[in-house]
């Protein structure tokens, strides 16, 4: 296979130009080219308004060796490569896996068990998808929240209600990462996440495909139970205790909790496992016309056929703190993202069209186990609570919304001016800067006004500041060591929630490592459903 990258094309060209441009490169004729795939596309907008698509594709022609000759430099040979699981052990299971929780992280690490053979339990203490999307947006039109199926627990995980963004940063000579957007496609996503730079799904398809993905892991003989909460482990009987009333045994249990299981981390700690507290960071959610992204990010007056212009800023605020852009949902919504009684805490959401009015995005700043004043493992979940609680007295159980101007004077806005809070659940006008501690909203502040010199109107008196954006990590970390093993060692600590990934395609990924270290110490014979 020949792969060409750096092949740029005005954003309004064809197929038909992509194939033409490909025949040049490697002079030849249509005949001698059998096919070709995308691999990449992302967009050059150095010379706006004049924009260009740049790709990498692969390619397999009759004659490789004239090709990569006739291209003098421009391609190369690749090797097809794809992901491959490791041979299983051979220890003897007491039990089947039981993989807790139905986010990324678990879905990919049971879906990977299963296609192996192993036969998973997979428990979610919330709801079916399907049924989850009705206790949120009843939530969101009425206020009740359920504790137990909301934005961040049921089936399909906390990224569920985001925008399904599937970039990462994480390095994968493994192939796990094509592996996981290509499980996605098969399961109903759009293939175009297969080569954007930037691919995304949105909730509204994410729903279909989380529910395919489970259908398919009870077909190759795993089994799902939802309204299923993990209450206690029972280390020397290896035992998993299941609403406070059923145990079910684990050859290993895989803790792929979520970034918001708050109570199971006490629970973990009360039964010496060991953890700590780690860093991670707290803001708002700003909001602005996305037309007026667009025009900044592309140049035009209009966008045309290019999609809802996205960004990524980061800056350093007067106080030395750094302060940076997060979970950016272009023509999204901001949504109601609580999950406990008394506290609140707000998230981005965008649909697969992504065609809401506004752009929204988190600014937030970093803290530390120095922000919190203890070094004590649940120290930063009693910080995120701090300002939740305080969020939910400054909007009165509503979100809170502030517009910039107003945030910088430290007074409570009255009403929205040019930009109009595009939100899931009800808002109300407040003052959003005494949230926090005065360092962080004064971070936020020098933060915003930094990043209005690379986007202008970032900072406009009428931007809209809503919180808080507490939920963007796990505040906590679950040791485990080399083998992926906690300090009980038949529990597997797992993806975001145990302070092992961020996002959706670093914790699917992050899951099927996971299983893969069952798998290497293991044999999937020989034990008992």
């Amino acid at each position: 296979m020949i792969t060409i990258s750096q092949l740029k094309l005005p954003v309004e060209h064809t197929p038909d130009q992509l194939k033409k441009k490909i025949l040049r490169m490697l002079k030849i004729q249509e005949r001698e080219l059998t096919g070709f795939t995308i691999r990449k596309r992302s967009l050059d907008a150095r010379r706006k308004p004049e924009l260009f698509y740049v790709y990498t594709v692969d390619c397999k022609v009759k004659n490789e060796d004239r090709a990569l000759r006739m291209s003098k430099g421009k391609a190369g040979r690749t090797a097809e490569k794809s992901y491959c699981p490791p041979d299983e052990g051979t220890s003897r299971l007491t039990a089947r896996p039981v993989v807790i929780g139905s986010g990324p992280a678990g879905l990919f690490c049971a879906y990977l068990l299963a296609l192996k053979g192993y036969h998973p339990l997979l428990v979610e203490r919330g709801a079916p998808v399907r049924e989850r999307k009705k206790d949120v947006d009843r939530f969101w039109e009425t206020g009740v929240l359920d504790t137990s199926s909301n934005v961040q627990f049921g089936e399909g995980g906390a990224g569920t209600f985001s925008d399904g963004k599937l970039n990462t940063l994480v390095k994968d000579p493994a192939g796990r990462n094509r592996f996981v957007l290509e499980t996605f496609v098969r399961f109903g996503a759009p293939e175009e996440i297969l080569w954007e730079q930037k691919p995304h799904i949105g909730t509204d398809i994410l729903i279909n495909v989380v529910e395919n993905m489970r259908e398919e892991i009870i077909r190759m003989g795993g089994e799902v139970r939802f309204y299923s909460q993990v209450t206690d482990i029972l280390p020397k009987e290896q035992c998993l205790v299941i609403n406070d009333v059923e145990k079910i045994a684990a050859g290993a249990a895989i803790l792929a909790i979520g970034h918001s299981a708050r109570d199971t981390f006490e629970m973990l700690l009360e039964r010496e496992i060991s953890m700590e507290a780690k860093s991670f960071a707290v803001g708002v959610r700003v909001e602005h016309r996305q037309e007026r992204i667009d025009a900044v990010m592309y140049g035009r007056k209009t966008r045309g056929s290019l999609p809802p212009a996205s960004y990524k800023l980061a800056e350093k605020a007067g106080n030395g703190r750094g302060v940076y852009t997060f979970c950016m949902c272009p023509g999204g919504y901001v949504v109601n993202a609580s999950s406990e009684d008394g506290y609140l805490a707000v998230n981005g959401m965008s649909y697969h069209g992504r065609a809401g009015e506004n752009a929204n995005s988190a600014v937030i700043v970093t803290v530390t186990p120095e922000d919190y004043g203890s070094d004590h493992p649940l120290a930063g979940v009693e910080f995120q609570r701090k300002l939740e609680k305080n969020a939910w007295e400054a909007g009165k159980g509503k979100i809170p919304v502030q517009r910039f101007e107003d945030f910088c004077e430290g007074r409570a806005s009255a009403g929205a001016g040019t930009v109009r809070p595009n939100m899931k659940g009800e808002y109300c006008f407040a003052d959003v800067r005494h949230i926090f501690p005065d360092e962080i909203s004064q971070a936020v502040q020098d933060g915003i006004c930094a990043m209005d010199r690379r986007i202008k109107g970032f900072a406009d008196p009428d931007t809209l500041l809503s919180g808080v954006e507490s939920r963007t990590s796990s505040p906590v970390r679950i040791c485990r060591d080399e083998n992926f093993r906690a300090s009980v060692p038949w529990i597997y600590p797992c993806g975001e929630g145990a302070g092992y990934a961020g996002g959706i395609t670093s914790a699917a990924m992050d899951g099927l490592k996971t299983a893969e270290a069952v798998i290497r110490t293991f044999s999937s014979q020989n034990f008992n459903l």
